[in-house]
């Protein structure tokens, strides 16, 4: 049986991720509060197989219990030294009940505004910001 060893050894070169900025009919932000980054908009890694829509979609249902329709892609910030790629889009609750998850304490609805003052960690505000920035779109950030 031959193998392909550079598969085995190889670690993957970039993360790849995918998040949500989710506004509602009221013109809220669907913000969750992770364990350690506090409030931020839900996403995450992109799995072996899956597009970068579809990572959204789960990510926004696994951690705050919305079902979301992307609306558009938005951009991608990446991180060069670490090697990952945020990719973004913009998207509308269709159905599902806000529900916390192991990696949200806390999930909600807030007026922008409010919202973007509850988002603190490193970039993610920017990030929220661009994507309700549709004359910045589609965006590439590198950092």
């Amino acid at each position: 049986m031959v193998q392909n060893t550079h598969q085995q050894n190889s670690l993957p070169k970039h993360i790849v991720s995918a998040a949500t900025v989710v506004i509602n009919e009221k013109k809220e932000l669907l913000l969750i509060k992770g364990p350690k980054r506090g409030w931020e908009m839900p996403g995450g890694q992109v799995e072996e197989g899956e597009s970068l829509k579809d990572a959204a979609v789960r990510e926004t249902k696994e951690e705050s219990g919305i079902d979301i329709e992307v609306v558009k892609f938005c951009g991608i910030f990446q991180n060069v030294d670490c090697s990952i790629c945020n990719t973004l889009f913009s998207a509308k609750p269709i159905g599902g009940k806000l529900t916390t998850s192991s990696e949200s304490l806390e999930v909600g609805f807030f007026p922008i505004e409010e919202a973007l003052k509850m988002v603190t960690y490193k970039n993610f505000r920017k990030r929220i910001e661009q994507c309700l920035d549709e004359n910045s779109q589609p965006f590439c950030v590198e950092f």
